[in-house]
């Protein structure tokens, strides 16, 4: 019997997760059958699948109850991966903090929630990190959407970017921005059953003086990359700081600090690409541990 598995989607991410086709591909030379779903759709029963593997719910973010509540609906009716717990705890940015209680090698990250004087914690985040500009974005993000880079004494600006989003009822999150990235871009390493697979380069995301992202994701420039091994290291001592045993599969995405040590920017446990068309045997490599997971029929 043919391996049933659903590739969850978004209608609004439709022909646009390059992952797909090869994972598809891949899914297909191993005898199994992919299918690609919609999360949101009322007509799919998901116990219809074996396995139900979040790919590119991209639009998670404006809708996250209602996105865990299908999860919760679809860990009942089939094997959902990455698990239902990792998506609670990788879905709000709150696990940065987490981490780097853990030890991680985080890019230092301040929160503001709703109903917290914003002023008073932006002159705090201002006192302790010396960078000449920061970022602001929402804890419940993705693809760069609704985050923004300002100057450091752009406090009037900084204010208006953060009080719409502590009104909407999001916690936001204030970070330096790491100005290595403008040079050498973020590195993004992927982990395949807590094995690296292959890794890529992100260009910068957030240009001076640009307004938040509107769209479903930020256009990226990616290329191939070789990790350095601090990067590798980083990356595993925050696989390490996780509090999950081994994924299916992970991304690590790095920034390098002012002194040159890797950072870690996001965990990425639930819906990442994978950039499997930049490395060849990837999406196979994918394939065969998703498979392999399966329980024997």
């Amino acid at each position: 019997m043919t391996v049933a598995v659903a590739l969850v989607t978004a209608r609004a991410a439709h022909g646009l997760d390059e992952d797909m086709p090869p994972l598809t591909a891949a899914l297909t030379g191993a005898g199994a059958g992919g299918h690609c779903v919609d999360w949101d759709d009322p007509q799919v029963d998901w116990s219809r699948f074996d396995v139900a593997v979040l790919r590119s719910a991209w639009d998670y973010a404006e809708r996250l109850p209602e996105f865990l509540a299908w999860a919760e609906r679809a860990a009942r009716a089939t094997r959902l991966v990455n698990p239902l717990p990792v998506v609670r705890w990788n879905t709000d940015k709150h696990y940065l903090g987490k981490l780097a209680h853990a030890g991680a090698p985080v890019v230092p990250t301040w929160y503001v929630e709703p109903g917290d004087d914003a002023q008073r914690t932006l002159g705090e985040f201002l006192a302790a990190q010396a960078c000449r500009e920061l970022v602001v974005k929402p804890a419940v993000g993705a693809g760069a959407r609704d985050a923004r880079r300002h100057g450091r004494f752009a406090r009037a600006q900084i204010l208006a970017h953060i009080e719409p989003l502590l009104a909407a009822g999001r916690s936001v999150m204030l970070q330096p921005y790491l100005e290595s990235v403008d040079r050498d871009g973020e590195t993004a390493l992927m982990y395949v059953n807590g094995h690296f697979s292959h890794a890529i380069r992100k260009g910068a995301l957030l240009p001076a003086g640009a307004q938040a992202i509107a769209g479903l994701f930020a256009p990226e420039d990616i290329v191939t990359r070789t990790p350095g091994a601090d990067e590798l290291d980083a990356a595993e001592r925050v696989l390490r700081a996780a509090p999950f045993e081994t994924l299916l599969y992970a991304r690590v995405d790095l920034l390098r600090d002012t002194t040159g040590a890797p950072r870690l920017l996001e965990l990425e446990l639930t819906e990442p690409s994978l950039f499997f068309s930049h490395a060849p045997g990837a999406a196979e490599r994918f394939t065969a541990a998703l498979l392999g997971g399966l329980p024997r029929r």
